[in-house]
C-alpha cells in the first residue's frame, strides 16, 4: 500500500496558495499518495503516514486551539513541540542568548511599557503570520508606537519591538530553505511593510526572486539551525524544512529576522526543478 502524505492548509486557503502545487507530483512520484486538508476539518489525520503543515495561516488567532490539534497528530512534520516553540517569536530572544546574530529583540508582555530604539523600528505581535499586526515608525512617533503596542495589549498579546533594517529597503530579505536539515534553495523577498493584503486577508503579499546565497549568509542560517535543534533537544535532521530569513545590519554583516519552522512558504516557484524532489525525498526519510 502506498504512503499517504497530507498537505495542511486552512480553511481560506484549502489547496495553498499555489507555490507547493509541484510537491504533489513529486511525492506521487516517489510513491506517496497525497492530498490537501484544512487543519480544522473532519479528515482524520491519524490515518496519514505524514501529516504536513503547508498553509495553516490562521492559527495566529486560534493557537491554542492549533496547538491542541497539532499535539493530537501521530506524524506531524515539523513536530507539535517544535510547532509551539516556533510559533512565539520570543524563541528570537533565545537564540540571541545562545550567541546567534539576530536582529535585536525586545518583548514588552501586556502589563509593561515599551522603551523604543532611537532609530526607525518595527512592532508586531509576538504571535503572527503573515505579517499582520506589524507596524513600522519612525523614530519620533511615540505616541502612535505605544498606540500599537496597547492595542496588541489588549488583544492578550505580546509586543515584539525591533529596530527597522534599512538594508530591507534597498535588497530585501534573504531566505535560505533547508529540507531534512540540509541547504536546498534561497529566494529574496521584497520590503513587506507597506504591501498590499492576499485576498484571503491572511497574509501581506511578496515580491521574490532566486538568490544564490553568499557565505556569510549560509555561514549564519547554518548556525542558526544548529542552535535551534539545541534548543529544542532533536538533530537537525528531525526538521523536515526550514526556512531562515535574514536581513542584513547597519555594519552590513547578516542577521537573523525569524526563522520560519511551523508553515513557511518555501519558495519552489523560485526554486530549481529538483527542490520539490528534494522536499520529497527528505519526507522519505523522515518515516524512515
Amino acid at each position: 500500500m502506498s504512503p499517504t502524505a497530507v498537505l495542511v492548509s486552512c480553511a481560506e486557503l484549502p489547496s495553498g496558495d499555489g507555490d507547493d502545487d509541484v510537491l504533489l507530483p513529486a511525492l506521487s512520484s516517489l510513491g506517496f499518495s497525497v492530498s490537501w486538508a484544512p487543519w480544522d476539518s473532519s479528515f482524520d489525520f491519524s490515518s496519514a503516514d505524514a501529516v504536513i503543515l503547508r498553509a495553516t495561516w490562521d492559527y495566529a488567532s486560534r493557537r491554542p486551539e492549533f496547538l491542541s490539534w497539532c499535539s493530537s497528530v501521530p506524524s506531524l512534520f515539523n513536530s507539535g513541540d517544535v510547532v509551539r516553540w516556533n510559533t512565539d517569536k520570543s524563541y528570537l530572544v533565545e537564540l540571541s542568548d545562545a550567541g546567534v546574530a539576530v536582529v535585536r529583540t525586545s518583548l514588552v508582555p501586556p502589563g509593561s511599557e515599551p522603551a523604543f530604539p532611537s532609530s526607525e523600528f518595527v512592532v508586531k505581535p509576538s504571535v503572527g503570520a503573515g505579517s499582520r499586526g506589524a507596524g513600522r515608525f519612525a523614530a519620533s512617533a511615540v505616541a502612535a508606537a505605544s498606540a500599537h503596542v496597547a492595542g496588541l495589549h489588549a488583544e492578550g498579546q505580546t509586543a515584539l519591538i525591533q529596530p527597522y533594517q534599512s538594508s530591507v529597503d534597498a535588497s530585501g530579505e534573504l531566505a535560505l530553505v533547508y529540507v531534512g536539515g540540509i541547504y536546498s534553495h534561497a529566494f529574496t523577498k521584497g520590503a513587506m511593510l507597506g504591501s498590499t493584503m492576499d485576498p484571503s486577508g491572511l497574509y501581506l503579499t511578496e515580491k521574490l526572486a532566486p538568490a544564490s546565497p553568499p557565505a556569510d549568509a549560509v555561514a549564519l542560517a547554518e548556525d542558526v539551525l544548529d542552535a535551534a535543534s539545541a534548543l529544542l533537544g532533536i538533530l537537525r535532521a528531525e526538521l523536515l524544512y526550514a526556512r531562515v530569513d535574514l536581513v542584513r545590519g547597519v555594519d552590513g554583516k547578516p542577521l537573523l529576522l525569524e526563522l520560519e519552522l511551523t508553515e513557511p512558504s518555501l519558495g519552489f516557484r523560485q526554486a530549481d526543478p529538483e527542490a520539490p524532489v528534494r522536499f520529497a525525498s527528505a519526507v522519505r526519510q523522515q518515516l524512515a
